[in-house]
């Protein structure tokens, strides 16, 4: 006899023969002695719930009052939790709170307990209550993708990204309606946010969706957790890459259409991880490239600086900053200005990012033995006027870059240092001979990218004492003006940030810096000649960003150092 069954017999609900044919009709039926009980009509699903509630000390919920928007996704195992006809309430710390209408079911408490490792509360409810909550919860993962997905996108892919890989594997596997629908739904929708990055991220108990907006990661969106190898699989399939291997990191790309004169490409990365493959994809618009160096954020004496070195005929000009500083958008920038009929660009990247027609752009390709240096060796053989290397990784890619700035060609390219003054040093420390480094680089550029402020700004009222520690000289605070900061609003989406601005140190080698270099002079010895020739350091040049409104000065203090 259950335990259910006892506990009724004892306070007198229900007689011994009533209880044992209750039991019987249980056993023939193949259900649950509750599921017989309320079926009987011998107590109702309320009075039962009353009835367990104040017999066995726990609380009691009228689930009709509950919201289930509210219900832990993921606290419970879903199979778990339809099969045992428990709910996750809610969950604090390492308490949860489960909804369960037979408070006997040891069974399914100690299973809880054993996936969750929490301390579990049982709460009762009525069960004819919880098995409506129980089937509006256990909808396919279909309606939930459909549900999320919304109406058609209109969407379309180039061709060529779209063939089908060699491998083979079950058509239902990519080719499955609500994958695509919900798939074509995310992409539109990062175009729409304006995302540099989508992280789609397996976990064992769920599935997550981030978008990277302005630098910040925000979730979106939390599919059910059965789609991920479909989805995976759509995506690989769309980026050319095979479909069959989910062991080991691939790379690829695809094209999406947005209109007939506008295409995006999509950088994509796949990676394995415990529970799935990771898959990141690099949102990639060549349109930034084409707005000109005015959208880019730098100051006037900046701009003339940049614009003077990038025109001359040969030199080596190169760009500083750590990943997704925006290092590609301002090289693209500036072979814009100079991508002209009488000009012959070409450019070794790994990979090609941004699509500029009239330069002639090549992917590296390790494996093959295509690298930045075979890729320069071969740009000497091609008549060039202008070299951009995506990189410079090595001695012998610096050697090269720096011979070809040596004999009359314009080099450009990026380094991963902090500031304009310890790329100098970076390169001595790769090998390079000072005497190369004088005579060949003319402007490095080191920036950073801060989060503009949204039209929802509004002045703060600031100590001077902390302006002056952010680093404001005592100049820069005459007047009534104030920093502003972010408020928050829809056009924002709450964040008081709207875009992102360039801060940048524009650092031009003079003939003082040129000695500094041939005497192997260390990095604050030419940081503070630059200083002195009026260089604004990255921080001093994020300040002036504050100054005039254009971000925070938590964003600044946030991305640069003094």
């Amino acid at each position: 006899m259950s335990g259910l069954a006892r506990a009724l017999v004892q306070a007198g609900r229900l007689t011994m023969p009533q209880a044992d044919a209750l039991q019987k009709a249980a056993s023939a039926e193949k259900v649950q002695f509750i599921d017989a009980l309320i079926a009987s009509k011998s107590i109702d699903s309320a009075s039962l719930a009353s009835f367990c509630a104040e017999t066995f000390g726990y609380p009691q919920l009228d689930l009709s009052a509950f919201n289930p928007g509210a219900i832990p996704s993921g606290a419970i195992d879903a199979k778990l939790m339809q099969a045992q006809r428990v709910i996750a309430l809610a969950k604090r710390g390492n308490k949860m709170s489960v909804a369960l209408s037979d408070p006997t079911n040891t069974q399914a408490l100690d299973q809880i307990k054993f996936q969750s490792e929490a301390t579990v509360e049982p709460v009762i409810v009525a069960h004819e209550s919880l098995l409506a909550l129980l089937a509006s919860l256990s909808k396919s993962a279909e309606e939930a993708l459909n549900e999320l997905a919304g109406e058609d996108a209109e969407i379309e892919f180039a061709e060529e990204e779209a063939q089908q890989p060699a491998a083979p594997e079950p058509q239902a596997e990519v080719e499955d309606a609500p994958i695509v629908k919900f798939l074509n739904k995310i992409l539109m929708d990062a175009v729409n946010l304006g995302a540099s990055d989508i992280h789609f991220e397996p976990y064992e108990k769920f599935y997550r969706i981030r978008m990277r907006v302005d630098g910040v990661l925000r979730d979106h969106a939390q599919p059910p957790l059965a789609i991920r190898d479909k989805l995976v699989s759509r995506i690989k399939v769309l980026s050319k890459l095979d479909i069959s291997e989910k062991r080991v990191p691939q790379d690829g790309r695809l094209r999406l259409i947005v209109s007939p004169t506008k295409t995006i490409d999509f950088r994509v990365s796949t990676l394995p991880t415990l529970f799935g493959e990771k898959t990141v994809m690099r949102i990639l618009d060549s349109t930034q490239a084409q707005m000109g160096i005015d959208s880019l954020g730098y100051d006037p004496d900046q701009k003339a600086l940049l614009l003077d070195a990038i025109q001359r005929p040969y030199g080596m000009v190169l760009v500083t900053g750590p990943t997704g500083s925006g290092k590609t958008v301002s090289l693209y920038s500036c072979l814009n200005v100079i991508n002209k009929p009488g000009i012959n660009i070409s450019t070794a990247e790994d990979p090609a990012e941004i699509n500029l027609p009239g330069v002639n752009q090549v992917n590296v390709n390790d494996k093959a033995g295509l690298t930045f240096a075979a890729a320069l060796k071969s740009f000497l053989r091609q008549d060039p006027d202008v070299i951009m290397v995506g990189e410079i990784r090595d001695l012998e890619t610096a050697d090269i870059a720096i011979k070809a700035a040596q004999t009359g060609h314009m080099v450009f390219s990026t380094l991963h240092t902090n500031d304009g003054p310890s790329t100098l040093t970076r390169l001595m420390n790769m090998g390079v001979a000072p005497f190369n480094i004088a005579s060949s680089v003319i402007l490095i550029t080191a920036q950073r990218l801060a989060r503009r402020l949204c039209s929802c700004k509004q002045p703060l009222e600031t100590e001077r004492e902390a302006l002056v520690a952010a680093g404001f000289r005592e100049s820069d605070l005459e007047g009534d003006w104030k920093p502003y900061g972010p408020v928050g609003c829809e056009r924002c989406m709450g964040s008081g940030y709207k875009g992102r601005v360039g801060i940048y140190q524009v650092m031009p080698i003079t003939p003082a810096i040129e000695k500094l270099i041939l005497a192997n002079g260390n990095s604050m010895q030419i940081a503070a000649q630059a200083e002195a020739e009026g260089v604004n350091s990255l921080r001093r040049s994020g300040l002036m960003k504050v100054k005039q409104g254009l971000t925070s000065l938590e964003e600044v203090l946030g991305c640069t150092n003094e």
